[in-house]
């Protein structure tokens, strides 16, 4: 009963201030609306001095990282051994790339948590190749049409039957659900092998569930408020409810990203030097966090992330923080409840979380959903490209929002495009992708053999 009565808690102090409103009601989508805001400088430290040179940076960059485990996305937990172990190992694509599933533990014995990774190389590349990472929603199954591929084990945030899912559980009629072009999201593993890049991937399940926002167990349990903190969380122990910054299920996807880098900077068949970091929605929100917070990712391409992404959240446009710890609560730590329609007192931005990603490649892409304020991530690179220049790396390509399918504003280390089309990563975001990154590693040799 004690749990349950935390659980209520817990939904009434992310939305006591809605007096049991469903805030998508209030979204706004007038620009004439949205009204004046001011923005922290990301070059000048809370107490007020300025940054002058890339030893304050230093600085500076990890007082906005403290600011936000503090304030909204709870703690990062420490690095934690990894012990990897090779599933299995073949030809796949007809012979053109060699894949392995590589089971990631983090304990000794190999019990407890684990993610299952998918690697795939490029076999025309000799030498180490370049890499693409990413967390996939459904599945490794779901990324190629392959029968040696593991089927997902993990909790899935779906459950519809007629694409394979039974019980919030991926079966047999997933695998290659996303080969092709038939769905809004696309893995075209053949293309980015033949631009000479290896392809990474693990399941988001494997990691950390995401249920429903309210969704209850038959204990009446909000699923959100301890379902959500099962999996990789098991790791670190109970929570402690007193505290309003623990880690959150966005945290642990980025935590996992970043054992993901480990995981390549063992193995001798991958360059470290050229990862190519992204995510798509929640997940562009989980690469985001862990190409702020680990400066081993050299490029980050963040696709369409929505509101507590690049966005900034004290423009009142598409959605809000209302609307985020409503639905999805267990994204944010308790403390970024109070700023839930009071941005102005909000000490911070995204464009700040953004900049921590500096000197580094970033490049966002967009679309023209209204609820993902790409607008609004335009805005926020704007505000954080002081950085990119202050350290002498450029910054965007146009200072103007560019049009639809413009690649007129990517810099060579900060860029920005969007289009139309559904939400998901498109065939066009992942040719961006590849151009950025490989303008970017041009001219780069390979690590030595490990």
């Amino acid at each position: 009963m004690k749990k349950f009565i935390i659980s209520v808690i817990a939904v009434f102090s992310a939305a006591a201030f809605l007096s049991a409103q469903d805030p998508h009601s209030t979204v706004n989508y007038d620009e004439s609306l949205v009204g004046e805001y001011s923005l922290e400088d990301p070059l000048r430290f809370v107490d007020g001095s300025k940054v002058r040179n890339a030893a304050d940076w230093r600085l500076r960059r990890q007082e906005i990282l403290d600011i936000f485990q503090r304030e909204m996305f709870g703690r990062l937990p420490e690095p934690s051994g990894i012990y990897l172990e090779t599933l299995e190992e073949g030809q796949t694509i007809c012979g053109f790339g060699t894949r392995r599933q590589i089971r990631m533990w983090f304990r000794e014995d190999r019990t407890g948590p684990k993610i299952d990774w998918l690697v795939v190389t490029p076999n025309q590349v000799k030498g180490p190749a370049p890499a693409v990472m990413l967390l996939n929603y459904n599945g490794n199954q779901t990324i190629l049409d392959d029968p040696e591929v593991l089927v997902c084990e993990g909790w899935m945030h779906t459950n519809n039957p007629a694409d394979g899912y039974v019980d919030n559980h991926a079966t047999e009629k997933t695998r290659g659900f996303h080969v092709g072009d038939n769905y809004r999201t696309t893995y075209p593993v053949s293309t980015v092998l033949a631009r000479g890049y290896a392809f990474i991937t693990a399941c988001y399940a494997d990691i950390s569930p995401d249920p429903d926002p309210l969704t209850r167990d038959e204990s009446g349990e909000a699923l959100q408020d301890g379902f959500a903190y099962t999996g990789i969380f098991d790791l670190w122990g109970p929570r402690d409810p007193s505290r309003d910054d623990n880690t959150t299920a966005i945290m642990a996807w980025a935590w996992a990203l970043m054992r993901g880098m480990d995981m390549i900077c063992r193995d001798p068949q991958l360059d470290e030097s050229r990862v190519v970091l992204t995510g798509s929605s929640r997940l562009g929100k989980a690469a985001m966090l862990a190409g702020a917070y680990d400066e081993r990712f050299p490029v980050v391409v963040l696709n369409q992330t929505g509101g507590g992404g690049v966005p900034l959240a004290k423009r009142n446009f598409g959605e809000n923080i209302a609307t985020e710890v409503y639905s999805y609560r267990h994204w944010y730590c308790r403390a970024y409840d109070k700023y839930a329609g009071k941005t102005d007192t909000m000490p911070f931005d995204q464009h700040l979380l953004v900049s921590c990603i500096a000197p580094r490649a970033l490049l966002v892409e967009g679309f023209g959903e209204q609820w993902f304020d790409t607008k609004g991530e335009f805005l926020s690179l704007k505000a954080a490209e002081p950085v990119w220049k202050k350290l002498k790396r450029g910054g965007l390509g146009s200072q103007e929002w560019p049009s639809e399918y413009s690649t007129e504003a990517i810099g060579p280390h900060l860029g920005y495009v969007r289009r139309d089309l559904l939400h998901g990563i498109s065939a066009i975001d992942w040719k961006w992708m590849l151009d950025f990154a490989d303008s970017n590693f041009a001219g780069k040799t390979q690590k030595r053999q490990k």
